[in-house]
């Protein structure tokens, strides 16, 4: 009698909706019509591109793991494999007593590390056993690493075994701890790294999830495994800052810093852009690269000795620096003040940047990593127009950038930011900033003054974005209201920029 037929029905894999199915009828004529009108910008550097192949292979499941019949399925337990949880407790049940004694003989598992037994009695040939890091965030940085290297051993295991299909658990259970959301990030990123470089060793990869953490599942898999160019163009914005390195392990920017075997030959230079992205992050350290004293290269730009081609070659070297450096680095803190974000599009189409003044506290951030987090969020919204609009509303003298960070920030940004820029929509200004704003755009950069529009009251902005297009915050809405009442939404017309 098979104990498993028992008690619940088997799930086949190969039975189970397929991710790439998974998309409604609408967002389906959508996806064919943007795949059939339009080829991918080569200058849109998806981390995480549409890859109908991998899609094929994912399966986004709510139910029991112990039930799946494939070639494995994976365990979450402690470091003694007796870890009691809802997960372990379903294997266990299912798999019947030989279990227990073929996991004492593999004297435990550490954090991290993956090993492996048979199914028994369960209907999937092999159990993948891992034990996930309990999470504190003062060891952020370890958990991040032991829970990539969960996912990553179990994979390894199954290519090593010739495994076609692996049922995932989620590792990190309740009881240690692990905020949903980071964790399923790494999982997915994880995932989806082994599947572009191994693909061809494994068929089917099932997450199987329960009913608390399908919403997270559902939600975060478009980011990693996008379904349509539309939706691969749409979920760039939401990707998390640590995005991992090429095997999408949790990137430790001080492990970064190497010293090159020949540190008087610039060797990387000519490499392609995708792999010269983290060669120039090392070059960040002048020692690391041995790129000569900066200070002199600036004086033979002023003094005409440079050309024009090695200018914008040291330019995008430098730009490419900041980009690494923004992809590597923790700016959640960045991230939280809501001072810089995407929404909707204006009335041309081109996207809207919204920054509210308010939410800068310029006196306590660190400018840097405000800059960073400026060009993380900006650089894949800059390959094609854009127009920024800037709250100005209720600011003080403690959120106005100084001249200095602008002129910087003007300097360091990609000549695509300057050229995509079509309009910076400066709203709720006062005389004293109206002023500041005309000299720096007069006597600091070139380029910004006509594109540069004071926007008193936001009837005015509506002229140029709808409503519905744009988030703007609560308070913006509650100043503006009581200073010039409530606005009955009809639409003047646009004028042409």
């Amino acid at each position: 009698m098979d104990p498993l037929g028992a008690r619940s029905p088997v799930v086949d894999v190969q039975t189970l909706p397929r991710w790439a199915d998974s998309l409604h009828e609408g967002d389906q004529t959508d996806s064919a019509r943007t795949c059939g009108e339009m080829q991918r910008d080569p200058s849109v550097s998806s981390p995480f591109p549409h890859r109908e192949d991998i899609n094929r292979k994912i399966i986004l499941w709510m139910g029991d793991v112990a039930l799946l019949n494939g070639t494995a399925i994976v365990n979450t337990s402690n470091e003694m494999l007796s870890e009691k949880n809802s997960i372990s407790d379903s294997i266990h049940l299912y798999a019947g007593p030989e279990l227990r004694e073929e996991l004492q003989k593999l004297k435990g598992c550490r954090t991290g590390e993956a090993k492996m037994t048979k199914g028994f009695n369960l209907a999937a040939r092999y159990i993948i056993h891992t034990v996930g890091p309990r999470y504190n965030p003062k060891y952020r940085t370890a958990a991040e690493s032991s829970l990539y290297s969960c996912y990553r051993n179990i994979f390894l295991l199954a290519r090593e075994h010739s495994m076609s299909s692996v049922g995932l658990c989620v590792i990190n259970t309740l009881k240690r701890c692990y905020p949903l959301e980071d964790a399923t990030n790494i999982a997915l990123r994880t995932v989806r790294r082994f599947l572009e470089k191994h693909g061809d060793t494994i068929e089917t990869v099932v997450f199987a999830v329960t009913d608390l953490e399908e919403a997270a599942y559902r939600r975060l898999m478009p980011l990693y495994f996008p379904r349509s160019l539309e939706e691969e163009r749409r979920c760039l914005p939401f990707l998390p800052v640590d995005i991992g390195n090429a095997e999408g392990e949790p990137v430790i920017a001080e492990r970064q810093i190497r010293i090159l075997d020949k540190p008087g030959i610039s060797q990387y230079e000519d490499e392609s852009d995708e792999e010269g992205l983290d060669l120039e992050y090392i070059g960040m350290h002048a020692f690391a690269k041995m790129e000569g004293d900066i200070d002199k290269q600036r004086r033979l730009i002023l003094q005409g000795q440079m050309s024009e081609a090695a200018v914008q070659k040291a330019h995008q070297r430098n730009y490419n620096r900041w980009l690494c450096r923004a992809r590597a680095d923790d700016l959640s803190d960045i991230a939280a003040l809501k001072a810089l974000y995407q929404t909707g599009v204006d009335k041309c189409g081109r996207t809207v940047v919204v920054i509210v003044g308010r939410n800068i506290p310029m006196t306590l951030i660190d400018p840097d990593k405000a800059l960073l987090y400026f060009i993380h969020i900006m650089d894949h919204i800059a390959v094609r127009e854009f127009v920024m609009v800037y709250f100005h509303t209720l600011t003080n003298d403690h959120h106005h950038p100084n001249s200095e960070f602008l002129k910087r920030l003007y300097e360091v940004v990609d000549v695509k930011y300057k050229k995509n820029l079509k309009a910076f929509y400066f709203v709720n200004p006062t005389f004293r900033s109206k002023v500041m704003t005309w000299i720096f755009t007069t006597f600091s950069v070139s380029g910004l003054k006509d594109k540069v529009h004071y926007i008193e009251n936001l009837p005015q902005l509506y002229a140029f974005i709808s409503p519905e297009q744009i988030d703007i915050p609560p308070f913006v809405l509650e100043c503006n209201a009581r200073v010039n009442g409530p606005y009955l939404y009809s639409y003047p017309s646009s004028p042409d920029l």
